[in-house]
């Protein structure tokens, strides 16, 4: 022990010297949850009471609007194709489900789609391309719900729910931080699930038409625990993260690694805490949550702690460029040194 304990020790340290979470000035209050890396210079983030929020100089400065109209709406998911244009999610029972756009860097926002169905919720966006995505929403009469855009977000049309698995009872996805819902190449998309026996991964090759689910080693059994988020480095290669939200610090089946696209999951031992988000950064994946943020170089076979700061969600940039987004304004971006 008084060999190996300095040698782990120096690993941490000098993985931690070259990875940090610098805090940015945003002088707000609201909570973030949606946040999207576009570029090293421009991400967006959004959160409670209508507040979306943008940066064009790497987050030096940061400017901040709140929606007409949805002033008491929490706005859960943005996905954002540059400086001008982006779309955000609201999550709620009914009509409290709704989807903006704006085209002139969140200046003013369009309503573009408003659930009618008081028994759906939507959860998550996500997009292949600027013209093409999805929304997900809980399970309605035992399927899940997605819509779906091919003009960038202007109109969104009900998927098919004849080739989706039926949803376990009890199950649900979590609008924790915008990654419960991701897309991949020109026609994947994943999503996972909690609150039922185990947690699941549902895919899709061909942009929702058909699905096929897995099961996975993640534990549920309760409503506040599953998988929360899922990201993948190529088609084959993902993560997903989650736990137990009411117990952020507790270790157990939180975290599991995917080498053939999700078809099966391997168990990461030992255990993360509680975990919301997951992004892949270029060359090491990079994981939050409520309790702090950890970062593995190998793969996700094992992790380190980077810090103890409360995040809801992570994205990175293809490029390598990240920011996490947390409670009370909270918005740090990644830094290698």
């Amino acid at each position: 022990m008084k060999t190996i304990l300095p040698a782990l020790l120096l690993g941490f340290l000098t993985l931690n010297a070259h990875a940090q979470w610098r805090q940015q000035p945003t002088k707000v209050d609201a909570d973030f949850r949606g946040l999207c890396a576009v570029t090293e210079k421009v991400a967006w983030v959004s959160g409670t009471n209508g507040t979306v929020g943008r940066t064009t100089d790497g987050g030096q400065t940061w400017q901040f609007s709140t929606v007409v109209g949805a002033e008491k709406l929490d706005f859960r998911d943005v996905e954002a194709f540059g400086e001008a244009v982006a779309i955000v999610l609201s999550i709620g029972p009914g009509g409290d489900s709704r989807i903006y756009k704006t085209t002139d860097g969140g200046q003013s926002w369009k309503l573009q789609f408003q659930n009618a169905d008081p028994e759906a919720f939507y959860d998550a966006l996500a997009f292949w391309d600027e013209k093409n995505g999805l929304a997900l929403s809980d399970p309605v009469k035992g399927h899940y719900r997605l819509i779906a855009t091919d003009d960038g977000g202007t109109t969104w049309k009900p998927l098919p729910t004849d080739n989706m698995p039926t949803a376990l009872k009890g199950e649900g996805a979590f609008a924790a931080s915008g990654t419960c819902l991701v897309t991949q190449n020109e026609k994947d998309a994943w999503f996972v699930t909690g609150g039922a026996k185990q947690a699941r991964v549902f895919h899709t090759a061909d942009r929702g038409q058909h699905w096929t689910v897995s099961e996975t080693p993640i534990t549920a059994a309760v409503e506040s625990a599953g998988a929360f988020s899922i990201a993948f480095r190529d088609r084959d290669h993902g993560i997903i993260v989650g736990g137990d939200y009411r117990k952020p610090t507790e270790g157990g089946a939180t975290a599991a690694v995917t080498r053939d696209g999700g078809k099966t999951w391997k168990l990461v031992e030992p255990a993360l805490p509680f975990r919301s988000g997951v992004a892949w950064a270029k060359d090491r994946w990079v994981a939050v949550g409520t309790s702090g943020s950890s970062v593995s170089l190998d793969d996700g076979v094992t992790w380190k702690e980077l810090d103890r700061e409360n995040y809801n969600s992570v994205r990175f940039t293809t490029a390598g460029a990240g920011w996490a987004a947390g409670p009370k304004g909270r918005i740090a971006t990644f830094e290698k040194k």
